[in-house]
């Protein structure tokens, strides 16, 4: 009879689950009746609760925060999306979605802004213009949603209709407009083009369907068309995609039949080796990838890669350290999971996972691997590389940081209302520079602005806080009648100077300025153009890639 009963047990533990034949040696019989056992808790609570619980409830947002509280004890990256996300899911893989091109900001007043658009999009096709203000979605006032539950407003199936209002910049009256949504796609290569007279550029945003093909005509027209004979590919600010595309990328550059990368599951069916396929299309160009800390997953994968064949230099700063990979998996009634399946080892073997989600601290917080614990690997030629750490530069950039009054500009999106407020000419985005007028206007602007009521402070110096904490320790010591003074002194010094505080950081903010005027009167590419003869890393990756220190930088240890 306790046969008979665990046979059913195990039949409906399978059915329930609906677990493969793929997976069954992974599970055994002890984990089979410890699933059956939890799922018989869950249900019956949820049960229970749904009778008896004193308000009404509504059950899929009840099972939705479950679901969400149970993947987030695993990792980030494992995630559910019920069906009405299906359009995220979409754009994971295809970089695709249904909408009308816009981006919003919100502003210090609550009002939704468009802060971009995407060209020859719905939008941008009804006139929608930069600095407009949405006011209604579907015929219901906006004021006071997040920028996401409006985002998801907005999306939808590519030609169905959507009413929006805007108030047109510098203007009062609401204008209701009904748009078609569209296959929207932000382009995978925002910009290529020559940063030197032998260097070729490409910036890759993302690792869609579409990346190594986008890739291989970039290669193609920049080395065929320009002349190019050097290739720096900067993957910064890449959060990665699908690992497909990362394996074709580096094939660009590396013999067929080269190993490029390992994934390693729970599984045999995620037990998988990735090497290049066919020929290379440029075997020895000298190439530069650019990486950050904002590289991720298939970012890290390219950069390890051609960081460990020797077929590259890496310039940058030290990548994210994502070593995971996802899989999609459909689940019932048209939703969705994302699940992290495997973890991937470049061609040395090293993992370049930072954060253990399985090894939490008192915190809750994952932990990172301690350095004597990390193993070091070689690259082709016997450099020393680390695992655990992410992808390690050979050439390091130094961040540049952020004063706390550009900071605060920003935050308060000043310089945006300025870039929107005026007719500025920028006829080559390359040598665009601000006009001592237009400087002096903004500094008058910023001030301005922040005399309106309500307003609140333009930035607040980090020496604020500090200030604030030895105030009330020399409260506590009854020391501060005695030290009042300096603490009003203290705090006077702190306390916002808009004009002098704009002069004396006059070089950060005049840049930063001028990349939003660049960037709201041109487009992504004038944005590049600008940016790119002024950005230390690009400048650096050119100055290696045309001399010898090149190849110096490949070479193992002496022999």
């Amino acid at each position: 009879m306790k046969s008979i009963k665990n046979s059913k047990l195990f039949i409906w533990v399978i059915a329930i689950l609906g677990i493969t034949s793929v997976s069954l040696t992974t599970v055994t019989k002890q984990d089979f009746f410890e699933m059956s056992k939890q799922l018989e808790i869950m249900t019956s609570t949820f049960r229970e609760l749904n009778i008896y619980y004193v308000d009404p409830l509504s059950p899929g947002e009840l099972v939705h925060k479950a679901i969400d509280a149970m993947l987030e004890s695993l990792d980030p990256y494992t995630v559910y999306y019920p069906e009405e996300k299906m359009e995220d899911v979409r754009f994971i893989s295809t970089g695709e979605y249904g909408g009308i091109g816009i981006s919003l900001n919100e502003n210090w007043e609550g009002k939704h802004i468009v802060a971009d658009i995407v060209e020859g999009g719905p939008a941008e096709n009804a006139g929608v213009e930069i600095g407009d203000e949405i006011v209604s979605v579907k015929g219901m006032n906006i004021r006071g949603e997040s920028i996401e539950v409006i985002s998801d407003q907005i999306k939808g199936t590519t030609g169905t209709e959507i009413d929006i209002g805007i108030v047109k910049y510098g203007d009062s009256k609401t204008t209701s407009i009904t748009l078609k949504r569209a296959k929207i796609k932000k382009p995978d290569i925002p910009y290529r083009g020559m940063v030197s007279d032998k260097t070729g550029y490409i910036i890759l945003s993302k690792f869609t369907k579409t990346a190594s093909s986008e890739v291989r005509k970039s290669l193609v027209y920049l080395t065929d068309s320009l002349g190019a004979e050097n290739i720096i590919l900067d993957l910064r600010g890449n959060g990665g995609g699908l690992l497909r595309e990362a394996v074709n990328i580096v094939n660009f550059f590396v013999p067929k039949g080269t190993g490029i990368v390992d994934m390693r599951g729970k599984t045999e069916a995620w037990n998988k080796s990735y090497s290049a396929l066919r020929r290379p299309i440029l075997k020895d160009i000298p190439l530069a990838v650019l990486i950050d800390d904002r590289s991720a997953s298939a970012s890290e994968i390219v950069s390890g890669a051609i960081q460990e064949l020797d077929r590259g230099i890496i310039v940058g700063r030290e990548s994210f350290g994502k070593g995971l990979v996802q899989q999609t998996k459909d689940l019932a009634y048209g939703s969705r999971m994302k699940i992290t399946v495997a973890k991937y080892y470049t061609p040395s073997g090293r993992c370049v996972q930072r954060l253990h989600y399985g090894d939490r601290d008192d915190n809750g917080e994952a932990t990172v691997a301690a350095d004597s614990t990390l193993k070091i690997f070689y690259t082709s030629n016997g450099r020393p590389i680390i695992e655990g750490r992410g992808v390690f530069p050979d050439v390091e950039i130094k961040p540049q940081y952020i004063g706390y009054v550009l900071d605060g500009l920003m935050d308060n999106n000043v310089l945006f209302d300025f870039a929107i407020s005026r007719d500025f000419n920028v006829d080559n985005p390359s040598k665009y520079v601000l006009s001592d007028q237009d400087w002096e206007d903004f500094i008058v602007f910023v001030e301005e602005e922040f005399m309106k009521e309500n307003r609140g402070k333009p930035y607040q110096a980090v020496s604020v806080e500090l200030i604030e904490v030895l105030e009330t320790a020399l409260e506590e010591d009854g020391l501060l009648g005695e030290s009042g003074a300096i603490v009003d002194s203290l705090q006077n010094a702190v306390l916002p100077k808009i004009e002098e505080d704009i002069r004396r950081n006059e070089e950060e903010i005049r840049k930063a300025l001028e990349e939003e005027i660049v960037f709201h009167k041109t487009n992504t590419s004038g944005l590049f153009e600008y940016q790119l003869p002024r950005d230390p890393n690009t400048q650096k990756a050119i100055e290696l890639l045309e001399s010898g220190e090149y190849k110096n930088l490949l070479l193992g240890p002496a022999k």
